[in-house]
């Protein structure tokens, strides 16, 4: 999953007549304000995922879906697709707006449509847990504990973890063609892959934050906890696949 990066040298808001100031530049008062509701939104968002993905499942939508994925030519493919460009419109519409309300409405979808796209991994996982052995409650503990123990590392260090960007576009670039070529040519990625994933995705979660605390306007602390659960999405969905891996070996 490839996610978008807030540009605070294109300063789109000026359009809106708006004041941007980047949190590292605010107020003691107001970068501590901005700190608090970018994290209590990025609870709120773990906590509508949670209720999303446990009513899919409860519901049966989750088994439709995975039915769809397996009939459907191409399904996982196009299905990914879809995943994609919805998360992008999300990301773009939360970035590109000084309506709160909106910057809610994108948080809203992208919470949504992670849900749409974990929901039939969970419900395989849920479905066989007596057999494998519990996975979907080890990893989502082990994600919050790998995602808060990288934040504290921002926190407290106050580094600039900006130089990062390069390595994680071309780590993501070499994913996305590794995954194609999977798909394509039928093999799987196995769990080197899954370990490389997750290092990856702690590496967007040490660049994420220190992006958020250093050039993210004090306005756009939904867009901020937005890009800081995609982060986590991702991390979850590798530790899910690791742990799956694990459970069948």
């Amino acid at each position: 999953m490839q996610h978008q990066q807030y540009q605070p040298h294109e300063n789109p808001y000026q359009a809106y007549g708006t004041a941007v100031v980047p949190a590292a530049h605010a107020e003691v008062n107001a970068r501590a304000d901005f700190i608090r509701k970018t994290y209590l939104n990025l609870g709120l968002a773990v906590l509508g995922f949670t209720g999303c993905c446990a009513g899919l499942i409860a519901s049966g939508a989750a088994e439709s879906l995975v039915r769809m994925i397996v009939t459907v030519p191409y399904g996982q493919f196009l299905f990914f697709i879809g995943f994609v460009g919805v998360a992008w419109l999300a990301e773009s519409w939360a970035h590109r707006t000084v309506s709160i309300g909106q910057q809610y409405a994108a948080l809203t979808l992208y919470v949504v449509a992670e849900s749409l796209f974990f929901a039939p991994m969970l419900y395989y996982l849920h479905t066989f847990e007596e057999a494998t052995g519990p996975i979907i409650g080890p990893a989502a503990i082990i994600t919050l504990f790998i995602f808060f123990g990288l934040t504290a590392i921002v926190f407290y260090t106050a580094k600039d973890f900006s130089w990062l960007r390069g390595i994680l576009g071309i780590g993501s670039m070499a994913a996305l063609g590794l995954m194609l070529a999977g798909w394509i040519f039928g093999f799987s990625l196995g769990i080197f892959f899954t370990v490389a994933m997750i290092a990856l995705a702690a590496g967007y979660i040490l660049y994420y934050t220190s992006a958020v605390m250093r050039d993210y306007p004090t306005t756009h602390y939904v867009a901020a906890a937005l890009t800081l659960f995609a982060s986590l999405a991702l991390l979850f969905w590798y530790v899910l696949r690791l742990l799956s891996y694990l459970q069948s070996d």
